[in-house]
Formats: C-alpha cells, structure tokens, sequence
C-alpha cells in the first residue's frame, strides 16, 4: 500500500518565499535569489516529505505566485497586451510572469494585470486564464520539467503535478464573444500531451493531473471532453502512470464518468465527499479494473488530528473490495490550505497543550498518512499510534473547553424578527440621504490604509512587551489622527480610521471573541505573496467585551465627516477560519453573527452612523453543487441580517464582497439587504455589475474602480471610464465610488496617487451629471 502527497504549502516555514517575492518587487534582491530561495524551500519539502516516509512525493507544486498561472505559462496562455515583454527578448519569463499576476507600470509600461478569484470554495485565490477565440497553445515555460531534474539530482523520483486541461479551461475567461473554451481542448492537449511524453522521456514513472472540476456539476459537453481529453493522453503516453486528482467534494453525477477515464490511479477525497467511496466500491467497472484507489483521508483543508479509527474504516471498506496493493493512502488535497508545522507552536500561552493535542498541520499530516497506511490492514487497536492517537480524539470530544450552555441558549433563543430590519430599504434610503447629506456618488475606500514597517513593529513590540500599552495607544492615535486628516484634505467624503491597530480583519476579531484561539506560525497562502494566519474556531463563540468601539469613537470624534465603523462579517470570519468540525457550520456562524451584532449595536450608541460589515467570502462559502446552495445561501443570508437588523434606519449597513462571481446567487446578495454593498470590478472592467443590472438591484452600489491587489496607479481617465460603465446601469442616486478592497498590504505612495485621482475622477462626473439633469 503506497503513500502519497498532493502538494506542499510552498511560501517557506518562516514566509520565506513571501519575504524574497516582495524584496524582488521592491528591487532588493536578483532574480537569481528569488530564484535561489525557490529552490531552498522546494528542497526542504522534499527532503522533508521523503524522511517522512512518503512513497510518491510531489514536485511542480512549488510556485513563485499560483499554479494555475504557471499553467497558463506552460501552454503559452499569454494574453496579447503582455506579449511586449518579450517580444526579441530573452530571459524574460519572470518578468512576464508577475506582470500577468500583478500588472506592470515602468519603463513606460502600463500593463493591467489579469483577473483573480477563489480557488473552488478555498479562500485561495488563483490568476484567471484569459481566452480568445483563436486561441493558439504552445510550449511556453519549462518550469515542471526543471523541477522534475532539480529533485532527480536530489536523489528524489518526484510525481510532477499539474493543473488538468479540462480543469484548466473551465477555470479560465473567454474574452470575447461567440465560442465556448472548452471547444479549444483540441488546440490544447498536444501542450499537454508533449510535456508529459518528455517528463516519461526522463523517466517519470507517475504523473499527477488534477481535475477538480469533476466535483463540480458538468454538462454533458464538458463529461465528453474529459473522456476525449484522457483517451487522448492514454494514446500518447500508455507507459505513463497518470494519477487523476479530485477533491474538494463527492464525485455524485461525474462518478461513472471518473471510474472509466483511462488513468493508473484515481483520487478521492473522502474528508468532503465520503459518499464517493462506496459508490466507486460498487462500480463494476472500476472494481474489475487495475486501477489503484487514492483515497484523501487526511483533511487537507483543516488541522485538526485525523481520527485513525474513522479513516482506517474507510481504507478497510477499499481493501475488503479491491485488495491492499490497489490502495493508496493520502491527503485529501494538496496541503497547500494547511500551515507548515505545529512544531514551531512554542508559547503555551497562545496554543495551550491541551488543544496543540487536537491539531495537525502539514507536516504531522504528512506523519498521518504515512501511519495509517502502515496500520491499514494490520490489528491496530494494539498498536501505540493508534492508541496515542485515539486518546487525542477523546480528549477533545470530552473537554470542557468547548461547550458554553448561555451560548447554545441564545442561538435557540433566536426569532424571526431578529434578521429584520426596522424598515424596508426604500424608507430607509430617504431617512439616510437626509441625516447624512451625502453629495451624489459619495466617495470611500473600504477600510485598511497601508500598514508601515513602523506600525506593524508597533504591534510587535507591544507583544514582546518592550513598548508600554499607553505608548502604544498614543503611537496609533497619531495614526488614526493622520490619515483622518489626509482624508479630509483629499475630499474623501465617508472615513475611515485606517486600522492600524488591527493585524488581520478575522484574526483581530478572533483574538477578542471566545471560543478561539490562534497560532504564532499558522500561515497559509491567500495568493501570491499574501499570507494570512487563520485563528482556530474551537469551541463555542461569544464576546466578552466590545471590539472596536474604542478607536471607531475616536476617530469619529476627531472629524466633522463620517466615519465608518469597520467589522468582519460572521460567514467570512468563519470561512476564513479553521472552523471545528463537531457541529453544524450553521450554529458556529450564528454564534459569531449574534456577537457582531452586539458590536453593531455598541458602535450606533456610540454615534457611529455608517457601520460597514465584510462579508468577501459568502460566495466563496458556496457549496460546489447546486443542488447544495438553497440551504447554505439561507443561513448565510440569514447570518449576516442577525448581526446587521439590530440597528435604527437612519444607520447606513454596509458590505463589502471581492472576487466572486455573482450572477447565480445576487437575489441572496440582495436578501442581505445592506445599505451599500461594495465589490471588486476593476479587474473584470465592471464585468460584474451586469449580475446587478439585469437583477435590477435596488440598494446602493459601490463597484472598485481600480484594483488594489497591483501596485500600478490607475489614471483619471480610466477611472472616470469605469465610472461611466457603472452609470449605465446603476442609478446616479445609488452610485458610490471606492477602490476594489481595502489597502492594507500597498505602500502609501501609490496609495496616495490612485485615491487622489479617484476623488478627481468622482468630481468630474459629479460636474457633469450636475449640468446634465
């Protein structure tokens, strides 16, 4: 019985790869050592996974940015405006690679970069590929075959991982009318066909194709070209073990389809989709085949201890059937969602022991796999692994860390009228645009100014305890003091306070609510060189005392102009946690939801008057199949109307949402009933707010009208363009205008230069609407 990994967490245990990618951006450093610290971290996960006792270790799971554009790299995706970069140019690839990721504006280049969004339901976020109709492939970047030699020199016989084709093309964008990109697998597979002759010419024996989209509901098109696309493949390359790879959900209408694609092996993740197990048992096809079963045991998404008695369960369901040499054992899905090593957890008074107990990141996962396909098969309940480990799983589901009866209580307690507001949006509109006196297409920014090195050492040294708690405060009051100023100079019309106090919008709130606790080397990818540290849900959640009134009532008091109160929405605080696995998602959102909402309440007594709620992962929190979306969307709904409906009319709810798609789910965005909902368009050229105008959405709107995630600064002109789209389909009454998401991770130059050509774009058309109605 083999083991197996699909993919390692790649930014270095110490955030290295993130540290070297912006030293690199900020011309600090070569492209030789960014380039040198790839290799470093790729070579400690190797030689890290293979001491581990891992039989098939991956490589090309390693990227300086996302997989997928690495993808679109190799098969020459490269949309036309890039082409500049390397037309007659040699060595030119990691220039071209992050202007795709991050655009460009130097030398006389203003290069927009490519879209991003969610990677499925993970708060990953992956460069969208762009299509057109015409669309040529060819060998572009040799990235999987290089990684491939590195590790053969390292004594290592790797299984390369690449992003499937079907999955690839569903992934990505047309970019203009009048074709599917699906219909262009043809002009795709022999990119694809040709790396993977050449890495079995170098004598690769198992390649790894990951097609996440047969979890997803496909049409009968897509079902036939993943059939073509595999018989294809299994022509060229026969000699060739190919791993199939899905995750991240139950096959459900696409099993059949899986269990007859011509593949060595196929991959099943039983942590999110355990009903696939029985049904691929029962496939006659599949069972009377050769193909081996991997079988995702180990939650790939969470780190929380696997239960060996549940998983050996499952692998013995799979042995009784198919025969122990036919199984392998492995993560749900690449580990690249958990953090690197519960080792580096050393402060008792952040992670107690006894909930350290509970966890496992990606390397103890690692550890996890490789035990229980040594235990499968044998009489474990003797073996010490196995008991060790069970005493972990006992301790955690008997401790009286976890359950708070007032808690449990108050959720029981809730009634209808509680997710409602006083009135409907349309009184409340007029009550708003009277107390607020607000100017047509009133201006903002959605929340985090620029964290500087001397702000976040702030933080650091209030921790370590070498700056007093007073000094500190009186530091950031200054801040606060700063930027209100900076706002009222530039014209912004509706405030923020900046949040320097803040570290993370969900670990700020995590770190003041109970029933959480957090991790000092927790870090996981959110894209490119973002990382986040996701506190850890692990028991009941209340608050114990209010959150942010303190600076939110400050900075309010420091200006004549409104300013919002900023807070992080309960589905988003769950989704981008590590969430407890020991009862319903829905409960532990309502639980958040019912302690914002007393934050919101607090904030209105404290004359707080706009009061804005994130909320950027409800879509992301989207079941992968339809058939799932009904009940979710309603508690999800449902969870942000608890924590906003307890406030008066004149109260302005906002809500901000990134990187989602919303044409299939915007009446439940409409259901939330926000005042103002704020969203990502910048990046699509307000592609998204077609969702909104077809729907004919009635409260108010604030697309971004440029994108905060690149570091070029938009023009007065390209704003005032997407400010002009937006006007054609959104009522000048409802109209607001606001960068993409917040900017906290840009510097405050660029900060400065964009934000002030948003304000002049704003008064332009504030001129010209004037004169024209």
């Amino acid at each position: 019985m083999l083991s197996h990994n699909l993919g390692y967490p790649r930014v270095g245990s110490q955030r290295e790869l993130k540290k070297a990618n912006e030293q690199f951006w900020a011309g600090k450093i070569t492209k030789d050592e960014l380039q040198k610290t790839g290799r470093e971290i790729r070579h400690r996960s190797w030689k890290l996974q293979k001491e581990a006792g891992i039989d098939l270790i991956p490589s090309n799971d390693f990227s300086l940015y996302d997989q997928v554009l690495d993808t679109s790299l190799m098969v020459g995706a490269i949309p036309e405006r890039y082409l500049q970069l390397i037309d007659g140019k040699s060595n030119r690839e990691l220039d071209l690679y992050f202007a795709m990721a991050r655009g460009v504006q130097r030398d006389g280049l203003d290069i927009k970069a490519m879209e991003m969004t969610k990677w499925f339901d993970t708060n990953y976020h992956y460069i969208v590929p762009e299509f057109i109709k015409n669309q040529e492939f060819n060998r572009y970047s040799d990235k999987v075959i290089l990684e491939f030699e590195d590790a053969k020199q390292k004594g290592i016989l790797t299984k390369p991982v690449l992003v499937g084709p079907v999955t690839f093309l569903l992934l990505g964008k047309e970019k203009e009318e009048g074709f599917d990109r699906i219909s262009l697998i043809e002009k795709l597979l022999p990119v694809y066909i040709e790396i993977l002759q050449e890495l079995a010419t170098r004598g690769a024996e198992w390649v790894q194709l990951d097609e996440p989209c047969l979890v997803l509901d496909l049409s009968s098109e897509e079902q036939n070209t993943l059939n073509f696309a595999y018989q294809k493949i299994q022509a060229a390359v026969p000699d060739l073990k190919i791993l199939l790879a899905t995750y991240f959900g139950a096959l459900d209408t696409n099993l059949s389809l899986a269990a007859n694609l011509p593949v060595a092996a196929l991959h099943i993740d039983v942590t999110r989709g355990a009903e696939s197990l029985p049904e691929i048992l029962e496939n006659q096809v599949f069972v009377t085949s050769s193909k081996l079963l991997s079988i995702g045991v180990v939650d790939g998404r969470n780190i929380w201890k696997n239960d060996y008695r549940k998983s050996l369960n499952f692998i013995q369901q799979a042995i009784n059937i198919l025969g122990a040499k036919r199984i392998l054992v492995a993560p749900s899905s690449s580990l690249l969602h958990s953090p690197h090593d519960l080792d580096l957890e050393h402060n008792e008074k952040v992670l107690t022991p006894e909930i350290k107990n509970w966890m496992a990141f990606a390397k103890q996962k690692l550890h996890e796999v490789v035990a229980l396909s040594k235990l499968a098969g044998t009489s474990y309940h003797t073996n010490e692994a196995f008991i060790i480990n069970q005493k972990a799983i006992e301790s955690r589901r008997t401790s009286t860390l976890i359950h708070k009866q007032d808690v449990k209580e108050r959720v029981a307690a809730i009634k209808e009228e509680d997710f409602e507001r006083v009135s409907p949006f349309s009184l409340r509109q007029n009550v708003q645009l009277e107390k607020l006196k607000l100017p047509l297409f009133p201006s903002t920014t959605i929340g985090s100014f620029p964290q500087t090195d001397e702000v976040r050492q702030l933080r650091a040294r209030l921790k370590k305890g070498s700056l007093s708690f007073e000094k500190y405060e009186s530091r950031i009051e200054e801040e606060v003091i700063s930027s209100i100023r900076w706002q009222e100079a530039l014209g912004i019309d509706v405030l923020v306070h900046g949040e320097f106090e803040r570290n993370d919008m969900v670990e700020y709130f995590g770190e003041r609510l109970s029933g959480f606790v957090f991790t000092e080397n927790g870090w996981v990818q959110s894209y490119g060189s973002r990382c986040v540290k996701p506190p850890v849900i692990f028991g009941d959640v209340e608050r114990p005392a209010p959150m942010t009134i303190r600076w939110s009532a400050f900075a309010q008091a420091n200006s004549e102009k409104l300013v919002k109160g900023m807070l992080t929405g309960p589905v988003t605080i769950l989704q981008w946690s590590f969430v407890r696995d020991d009862q319903p998602r829905k409960d532990t959102t309502f639980q958040i939801g019912l302690a914002i909402r007393d934050e919101v309440i607090d904030l209105e007594k404290a004359g707080i008057k706009v009061i804005q709620i994130d909320e950027p992962a409800i879509r992301e929190g989207l079941p992968l199949r339809k058939s799932d979306w009904k009940t979710y969307l309603e508690w999800a709904v449902d969870a942000f109307r608890l924590s906003a409906a307890g406030v008066a009319d004149q109260t302005q709810i906002h809500t901000h949402m990134c990187y989602s798609e919303f044409n299939d789910i915007i009446d439940s965005i409409a259901a939330m009933d926000a005042d103002v909902i704020t969203i990502e368009t910048s990046r699509s050229q307000m592609e998204l707010l077609d969702a909104f105008a077809d729907f004919n959405y009635p409260n108010e709107i604030g697309p971004g009208v440029y994108d905060i995630h690149s570091p070029r600064v938009p023009t007065v002109e390209e704003i005032t363009v997407l400010l002009e789209k937006a006007l054609n389909v959104i009522p000048a009454r409802n109209l607001w205008v606001n960068p993409d998401c917040g900017l906290k991770t840009r510097k405050w130059p660029e900060t400065e230069a964009a934000l002030r050509n948003m304000i002049t774009a704003a008064n332009l058309l504030r001129e010209s609407v004037t004169i024209t109605q």
